[in-house]
């Protein structure tokens, strides 16, 4: 791109937009893994231009299983975003981590199930294999819980965050058992957006609303729909403060982090035997690794 936009945020359920955004602009793209959630939404933000996108589509047509997610992170990449921050709603499996808390994850267990498709960008004929013992980027997650803080949030920096596949919420077996594996939170989103982040060398870090307890706790209700909206709404105005207080440092403070050399080591193919199709769909990722033809 040839201005590119260097951050960018996914609104997950109850954040479709971004109000106090300026010199606002929609950008429909195409992408060699199909059509984004919807227009990517540019502007800036008290000065620092940003990339905006709704996940689940305005108006929340897109179930998790259903998501394009390598379409999604593919048009941020066209966009030149290197540091992406998902605002995502997420369960609790703490007693301290209560509803209407923040937390910044650091670590991601996967147990979805249908998603095959949209796990990697690799494969016909191009292998890599990208490091993700920290499936978050370390430097914006401090970037993130300072700038929890300072806005008098509630903040937890830290945690396990279990991703299933939805769209129902656990059963109380489910529940009970993610939190016995050492699991701290439960959403449905983060796989595989934040392995194709790093895949396409992405610093990816996420603002995690607390809206509920899941279905584990004996003494709250269990999670319905309607609880899971109504403490959205009453948090999303504090995920927009986070990330309006976070911008300003990461702007001025990102530069450069190990997510962003992700597939320097990481791709095993010899260059010779990729098929040109594949080489021709995955240049924007690896184009810069690969020997001209």
């Amino acid at each position: 791109m040839r201005n590119p936009i260097r951050i960018g945020v996914i609104g997950g359920s109850g954040v479709y937009n971004i109000e106090a955004l300026a010199a606002v602009q929609e950008i429909n793209l195409d992408t060699p893994f199909g059509k984004p959630s919807d227009a990517y939404i540019t502007g800036t933000l008290d000065g620092i231009r940003v990339a905006f996108l709704a996940r689940h589509g305005r108006g929340h047509r897109v179930t998790p299983t259903e998501l394009h997610a390598r379409a999604n992170i593919h048009g941020f990449k066209q966009l030149g975003v290197k540091y992406l921050i998902s605002i995502t709603a997420v369960g609790s499996l703490r007693q301290d981590y209560a509803p209407l808390d923040i937390v910044i994850p650091d670590q991601l267990f996967d147990r979805t199930r249908h998603r095959e498709s949209e796990y990697t960008f690799f494969g016909d004929g191009l292998v890599a294999h990208v490091s993700f013992a920290d499936p978050f980027c370390l430097d914006l997650n401090a970037i993130l819980y300072q700038a929890a803080r300072t806005v008098g949030a509630t903040a937890h920096n830290g945690g396990t965050l279990v991703v299933i596949e939805g769209p129902a919420f656990s059963t109380k077996a489910e529940s009970r058992i993610n939190r016995q594996l050492g699991c701290d939170l439960v959403g449905m989103t983060a796989i595989p957006e934040a392995k194709l982040a790093r895949e396409a060398e992405m610093g990816y870090a996420a603002i995690a609303m607390v809206t509920d307890y899941d279905a584990w706790h004996e003494t709250h209700e269990v999670v319905t729909a309607d609880m899971v909206v109504q403490n959205l709404l009453k948090n999303a105005e504090t995920g927009k403060q986070i990330l309006r207080a976070a911008l300003p440092i990461a702007d001025a403070q990102l530069r450069d982090c190990v997510c962003l050399h992700a597939l320097e080591n990481a791709i095993v193919t010899n260059p010779a035997v990729i098929p040109p199709a594949t080489r021709a769909k995955l240049d924007l990722l690896v184009g810069k690794y690969l020997p001209p033809t």
